[in-house]
């Protein structure tokens, strides 16, 4: 199934959860003036954060990944650790990298624009990205799965990845 065919279904599904919802219980006023609360609207996040579980799931299953999942979502495996200390807050560092979706798209690479050059704490990357990197070390490889809640969310970053996109990052740190 391809990228675009996923999204239709992922927000069809939201719209039809968002239907069930709104005909549910007894709104004495029309359809119309139905405003999802603050239980509905967790609910749809519940659902579309389990759904994007099963799939990096199933991806890494498909690839045989040894990964692990951090408490805050992001999927990570390290497949050699560096040296030194662990990267924190503040540290200027350069790492190659490449950023695909989970279907193989590739979106970005060192390979197309060079080794990215950022300060740990003080750039724009995406949280579940931000959060990787500081379980490295210098010379560390490691894979990261981001889910869209910790990349770019709803919207996609306006170029090349798409909205609600999981993205997977495979990073080599030199500095």
């Amino acid at each position: 199934m391809n990228r675009s065919k996923k999204q239709y279904i992922t927000l069809l599904m939201a719209t039809i959860l968002v239907l069930a919802v709104a005909c549910h219980g007894g709104n004495s006023g029309s359809s119309r003036d139905y405003r999802p609360d603050r239980n509905d609207m967790a609910d749809m996040n519940r659902y579309m954060i389990r759904k994007d579980r099963e799939r990096i799931q199933s991806y890494s299953e498909r690839k045989a990944l040894t990964v692990q999942e951090t408490s805050t979502g992001l999927w990570y495996g390290i497949s050699e650790e560096g040296t030194g200390d662990f990267l924190t807050d503040g540290d200027m560092i350069r790492y190659e990298y490449n950023c695909s979706l989970l279907d193989g798209t590739e979106c970005y690479s060192s390979q197309e624009f060079g080794p990215a050059e950022v300060q740990i704490g003080r750039s724009e990357l995406p949280a579940g990205l931000y959060e990787g990197l500081k379980l490295l070390k210098r010379g560390s490889t490691a894979t990261f799965i981001i889910p869209p809640f910790l990349a770019y969310g709803l919207v996609g970053d306006g170029k090349k990845i798409p909205p609600r996109a999981t993205l997977v990052y495979s990073v080599l740190v030199i500095k």
